[in-house]
């Protein structure tokens, strides 16, 4: 059944993308970290514009969101005094990502510039949870021993501008907050993610932040700062086509509870070499299209609608 989609100006099969949004759903269930970074390849995997992929992605991530920091709340694992420096660094942020994303626009180099950052961003991260997941397993394998993580002082404690914050338990400066928060901030507006694949290692090796309190602090900054890009996405470039954010976020509803449901049945060490593998394929797969000579070699359409 095909529905027409009023900003990205085209047609789509239904069962499409309630399967994509489906299959995100299941991913950020099973792995527990946002599935942002999934459903904007996905979407121009679809033929839907980088733009509008990067837009109603970034609002789909709101619906996943909200039940995610509803649950860490009522586990009490939520640092709000962190996750509101995060956030004030995660607002200049997006305005800094949503504007880049607009000169972009201007210029007709969006598709390239989305593609090209998702090939780096994916390829790096991927390709060091895989090795350090690989090591995980062998050591496991090997029946050795972890490293235990000891605590001392680093360039982190020498920082200025010290706050408490109670629920992690740390007494650190609050510039490196806001940098990770403005750094996530740029990522939402110009690719459409969250970031929380990134910000969680980010905050348990660079922050040193419990793991307990990691993922709803995470969630929260993400919702903040995703709410407000969708906004600015919306007013300043009119690319979030809130029909095709509908279909996604009912499609994610229901995978996210089956996969939940598949991930509690699986190790954490297997968890994070699957989500590994998935996150290097997908910069693959956009590397090829990078690379590959397209369908039509010639176009008169504008370069933003050219395909």
């Amino acid at each position: 059944m095909q529905i027409y989609l009023p900003i990205a100006e085209m047609s789509v099969n239904i069962w499409l993308i309630l399967a994509m949004g489906g299959a995100v759903g299941f991913v950020t269930g099973m792995f527990g970290v946002g599935g942002g970074f999934l459903m904007t390849p996905f979407l121009i995997f679809a033929g839907v514009s980088p733009a509008v992929a990067v837009a109603t992605g970034a609002s789909q991530i709101v619906a996943s969101s909200v039940s995610g920091v509803a649950a860490q709340i009522g586990r009490r694992a939520v640092d709000f005094k962190m996750g509101v420096v995060l956030v004030a660094g995660g607002v200049p942020g997006s305005i800094a990502g949503v504007y880049l994303l607009s000169v972009l626009k201007g210029t007709g180099q969006t598709d390239l510039v989305i593609k090209l950052a998702y090939v780096i961003l994916l390829g790096s991260v991927g390709l060091l949870m895989l090795t350090e997941s690989l090591r995980t397993l062998l050591r496991a394998r090997r029946k050795a021993p972890a490293k235990p993580r000891t605590a001392h002082h680093y360039w982190l404690h020498g920082l200025p501008l010290k706050l408490r914050f109670r629920v992690s338990k740390l007494y650190i400066s609050a510039l490196p907050p806001l940098g990770l928060g403005f750094v996530s901030g740029v990522l939402s507006g110009v690719m459409g993610i969250g970031g929380g694949f990134i910000m969680v290692p980010a905050m348990i090796y660079i922050l040193r932040m419990p793991t307990a309190a990691v993922v709803g602090t995470s969630l929260f900054q993400v919702l903040c700062v995703t709410v407000f890009t969708t906004f600015l996405q919306a007013w300043i470039n009119q690319t979030v086509d809130v029909l095709l954010a509908l279909l996604l976020m009912v499609g994610g509803v229901v995978g996210v509870q089956y996969g939940g449901r598949v991930g509690a049945r699986l190790r954490s060490d297997q968890l994070r070499f699957l989500i590994a593998l998935l996150i290097v394929g997908m910069a693959l797969r956009l590397a090829i299209e990078l690379i590959a000579p397209p369908a039509d070699l010639y176009s008169i359409a504008p370069p933003e609608e050219a395909r």
